[in-house]
């Protein structure tokens, strides 16, 4: 005979009753919502201690959720909040009789009597909400991960974006109003006016600066050129002076050089010492003293080098997302976007396509984290066999359709005395000798320009050109000033810039460009 059901029969076994407590509820702190927003209602100090930390999404009861978007509406029209405004808020919204009417809004107000340990409790409705976001991308990622159809590398990089914009507190949220978007921009006019017109991150190259106003965060700017030209060299220089000078982190991923190599080239530029000096070892006592004393700032500089060979996008991504986490880095340096790969599902497409991915990757990035990035890009050989000025055009660029389409800037390095060429080609025929041109080709957001500036490659160094008065200055200002102990004799010419694979003569064929 069959057992009876356990709906319908007089007695059952425990056992086969649904147990809930045993059940998983999502986390939450509904009580906490409910004397949040009752403090809200009866103490302006309340609103304003924790309208900055919580947001409408992380009420878990709609009907709270509906509450405190009608407060924030009333903080952003600098209203009045209290238990007559909200209401009026929401009967104008339609949403009163939703909440539960006045009666519910007098029973929030009932069950606190001020806004004590308000920051407190708020924190804990947002600890809640993040628990229930870790718990909601967790099964997406259980989902995605039992399909045969993901790309293991694309689920890792997208569980790996999601993971850090919780850890940021900055979950995806829906598009913003033109109120609040007017605040913001207001906001950041004020603040660059307070900074002589940078709104981004100066590279210490004056007219550069001026001409971009500092790079701007979520830009991706391309810095390409023929090998020789001191690509490595410009961006050591500019990552130097926002790590030093300015003090704002900077993250320098080097595809083709070693670490300590990029260090050495900082130490030579700093100290002022050769790098064949460096290279050898074969210092004077005051030579020592001088490099123990002027690295000492670079020491303490928020420089990050990562020298990772055959960097793809996918690792590139997962570690700029923890370096910014960790040390909050404003600038990422990448050294040199040809020898990246796609890796993922894009192994064995053709070097376009590749190329095409990772440029459009590098944006993404730059978004993702609001940092501007710079990539340093090769040029083709039709600079060499082009007769006339030896000056880059965007044709030159290697896959030139999909970085320049996709960068923001696009510039170039350009050094006449590199082609034997020893004038400029201007009304003065001024000498070309150590220095070169920054190039400005394409700017979406503002304004192209040719910028020199003073070029010394035997501390494969870029600097103002307005510093110096002649191209023999710097030479002088080391070397003739006999009072100074720390003076460096015999400066190589400023043709010894530091070799490198990028920097040979070898210079790979375009189709053989090395993955």
């Amino acid at each position: 005979m069959d057992k009876p059901s356990p709906i319908i029969g007089h007695k059952v076994d425990k056992s086969t009753l649904i147990n809930l407590e045993r059940g998983k509820i999502p986390p939450q702190a509904v009580d906490l919502e409910e004397v949040v927003l009752g403090a809200m209602m009866i103490d302006k100090k309340g609103v304003d201690e924790v309208i900055d930390i919580l947001h409408p999404d992380v009420f878990y009861k709609d009907a709270h959720r509906f509450i405190y978007e009608a407060i924030f509406k009333l903080f952003e029209s600098s209203e009045p909040v209290d238990l007559l405004t909200v209401s009026s808020q929401l009967k104008k919204e339609g949403k009163l009789e939703v909440v539960g009417g006045d009666f519910y809004l007098i029973k929030l107000t009932q069950k606190v009597a001020s806004s004590a340990h308000i920051e407190f409790h708020a924190r804990i409705i947002l600890q809640k909400y993040i628990q229930r976001s870790l718990i909601k991308i967790s099964n997406e990622i259980i989902e995605d991960s039992y399909s045969d159809s993901t790309d293991v590398f694309d689920l890792l990089d997208t569980a790996e974006a999601k993971l850090y914009e919780v850890t940021q507190g900055n979950l995806k949220r829906s598009a913003e109003t033109a109120q609040n978007l007017v605040i913001q921009a207001k906001k950041k006019i004020e603040e660059i006016s307070n900074k002589e017109g940078l709104s981004g991150i100066p590279s210490g190259f004056d007219k550069l600066d001026k001409l971009t106003s500092g790079w701007q965060p979520s830009d991706l700017v391309i810095v390409a050129a023929r090998p020789g030209m001191g690509k490595t060299a410009l961006t050591l220089s500019m990552a130097r002076n926002i790590a030093v000078n300015s003090e704002i982190p900077v993250a320098f991923f080097s595809l083709e050089m070693s670490s300590v190599q990029l260090i050495t080239r900082l130490i030579s530029s700093e100290t002022g010492l050769s790098s064949e000096k460096l290279r050898t070892g074969r210092l004077e006592k005051h030579e020592w003293e001088q490099l123990n004393v002027k690295v000492k700032a670079l020491e303490k500089a928020p420089l990050f080098i990562d020298d990772t060979p055959s960097l793809s996008i996918f690792d590139l991504r997962a570690k700029a997302r923890r370096l910014a986490s960790q040390h909050k880095i404003k600038l990422i340096v990448i050294d040199y976007l040809q020898l990246m790969t796609a890796g993922g599902s894009q192994k064995g497409g053709n070097r376009e396509q590749e190329i095409s991915t990772i440029s459009r990757n590098l944006k993404a990035l730059a978004k993702e984290l609001s940092v501007p990035v710079i990539a340093l890009s090769q040029l083709s050989r039709a600079v060499e066999t082009r007769g006339g000025s030896k000056r880059p055009i965007l044709s030159d660029l290697r896959e030139s359709g999909a970085i320049e389409q996709d960068a923001d800037i696009v510039s170039f390095i350009y050094r006449p005395e590199y082609y034997k060429i020893d004038e400029w080609d201007d009304e003065e025929r001024t000498p070309t000798q150590g220095q070169a041109e920054f190039i400005v080709a394409k700017h979406r957001n503002g304004g192209l320009d040719n910028i020199r500036l003073k070029f010394i490659g035997a501390l494969g160094k870029f600097d103002n050109l307005e510093d110096f008065d002649s191209p023999f200055e710097f030479q002088s200002k080391m070397n003739a000033d006999e009072e100074n102990p720390f003076a460096t004799p015999n400066l190589p010419s400023t043709d010894e810039a530091f070799g490198s694979a990028m920097n040979s003569d070898e210079d790979p064929d375009d189709n053989d460009v090395p993955f």
